[in-house]
């Protein structure tokens, strides 16, 4: 491949905004030391759960089944990535690790060894979950989410929530013509420029009168320029007892809120109609990412997601400016990311866009795009890779899903949250067969799936299909005016199924 032209490309030292598809522990070896600004991975955690609901691709099932049969299993899979990741990180970065209950403790002692205690600078609290019964024990409501830094120093941009009206009856005592205040010191802090010692006096420079009040005892935090200017301003508070010290006024409506701790709880869980929901079992909400792409990078920034699954920490970074790189094993998931991209960010797909200007377009690799590899994936997987290929959206229930493996909704529609359901009702079925050739007897099923819902028109994807598979489709059409389209793989691959559609 061409290299991409040094004015165009974001980043001198590595592709960015690139999704790659396959082990991470391989595309990790290959990026530069010392060059992600921020990292932020959510792997599988050791839960024994059965993520059946979105990538329920056999394979993957098992492989992550005999890897994670035990927490030492879990720990010695991670151990050698953590390692890459901590290679790859700047001395100003920051890492995060997402975890549960699980596995949590081992996770911090592993990472203990890999970044240094010193470098672990907090466990975010995330309360994912309101309160359930739980047998026997206190329900567990929290992730963990373990914030190491490269170095001492590193990107740090305090964030702030708005501020309780609880808060601000209690904080935001006073008022004035400018608004609601509290009430801010005056004094000089500790080794600040005021409270050091002037040699002629022998105290601090801030010992002065202001306006009858005395100094306090390591003198005035501003010069009585400042101050008079402060006074100009109407921003000091006079307490009418000379005796008690002077305050400076801090608007309600110039605060930036209220500085978040380590306890996060506003932030809710994906449910079942959020919008933002694509079906991935460990989907987060995009606001939190936005939050700690916020907190830990400044624009133009380099963010890596080795973990990515569904893209929730790329879509972040591609809206707040950042650069980004996306690795996941799962060819569903870098599908499903792709999509996400160009749908939620507007932000085409294409490697001769990105060659040329990689700030205006994305580039997805190592896909698995032939014949032979497509007949050899799962057929969960080929079912979610087909659906999405269309532009539609897969069943989150790949069990019992009565003939229906996605569907696709006109331009325009919009979901519809009400009642409990995530989509309107306008949409067509999309039924998939990992087959060479699908015959009459598949065609006579899908047609009772299009008679049940009352679908006007449908898609079928295989490999290829029969003279009367065909046929049944033009007689079904003559028969009923319902349409079914028979779109096979080759020309997904080749782009010529949009005209068909």
């Amino acid at each position: 491949m061409p290299p991409v032209s040094k004015k165009s490309r974001a980043s001198a030292l590595l592709d960015t905004r690139v999704v790659y598809c396959g082990d991470n522990l391989e595309q990790l070896a290959k990026l530069p030391p010392a060059s992600i600004d921020l990292i932020y991975i959510d792997p599988p955690f050791n839960s024994n759960r059965n993520y059946e609901v979105f990538w329920g691709e056999t394979k993957e099932k098992r492989a992550f089944e005999d890897r994670h049969e035990s927490t030492r299993a879990y720990i010695d899979y991670m151990r050698p990535r953590c390692q890459q990741l901590h290679r790859v990180l700047k001395k100003t970065g920051s890492f995060y690790y997402h975890c549960d209950w699980h596995a949590s403790h081992y996770v911090k002692i592993l990472l203990d060894q890999i970044f240094g205690e010193n470098n672990f600078q907090n466990e975010i609290i995330w309360q994912r979950a309101g309160t359930h019964n739980d047998a026997k024990r206190w329900p567990i409501l929290h992730d963990s989410i373990f914030f190491y830094s490269g170095s001492k120093s590193f990107t740090w941009n305090p964030q702030f929530t708005p501020q309780s009206p609880d808060d601000v009856e209690k904080r935001y005592r006073f008022k004035d013509a400018g608004g609601r205040y509290r009430l801010g010191p005056m004094d000089a802090p500790e080794g600040g420029g005021m409270s050091a010692i002037d040699p002629k006096t022998g105290k601090p420079r801030g010992w002065y009168v202001w306006k009858g009040y005395q100094p306090p005892e390591k003198g005035w935090r501003y010069s009585p320029e400042t101050m008079a200017e402060l006074d100009r301003q109407g921003r000091i508070h006079y307490p009418t007892d000379k005796t008690k010290r002077l305050a400076r006024k801090l608007y309600l409506n110039e605060s930036k809120g209220a500085l978040l701790g380590n306890v996060w709880t506003d932030i809710p869980p994906l449910q079942a109609s959020s919008i933002e929901r694509l079906g991935y079992p460990t989907q987060k909400p995009l606001m939190l990412l936005e939050r700690i792409v916020s907190a830990n990078s400044n624009p133009n920034d380099i963010i890596l997601d080795a973990f990515c699954g569904c893209g929730t920490a790329l879509v972040a970074a591609q809206n707040l400016g950042r650069q980004w790189i996306g690795i996941d094993i799962s060819p569903t998931a870098c599908r499903v990311m792709a999509k996400r991209l160009r749908d939620v960010c507007n932000l085409p797909q294409s490697e001769t866009l990105w060659k040329k200007d990689n700030r205006q377009a994305f580039a997805l690799r190592d896909l698995p795009w032939t014949i032979e590899k497509l007949k050899a994936i799962p057929p969960f997987e080929f079912e979610n890779w087909a659906v999405i290929a269309l532009g539609g959206t897969p069943n989150v229930v790949q069990v019992g899903d009565m003939g229906i493996d996605g569907r696709i909704f006109p331009v325009g529609t919009k979901p519809d949250t009400k009642g409990g359901t995530m989509f309107a009702d306008d949409w067509f079925p999309i039924q998939v067969k990992q087959m060479d050739r699908v015959g009459r007897p598949d065609i006579d099923g899908f047609e009772a799936v299009m008679l049940r819902e009352d679908r006007p028109r449908g898609f079928f994807v295989s490999f290829g299909f029969t003279a009367d598979a065909e046929r049944e489709c033009a007689n079904f059409h003559k028969r009923t005016g319902r349409i079914i389209k028979l779109i096979t793989v080759q020309e997904i691959l080749d782009e010529q199924h949009v005209q068909k559609m």
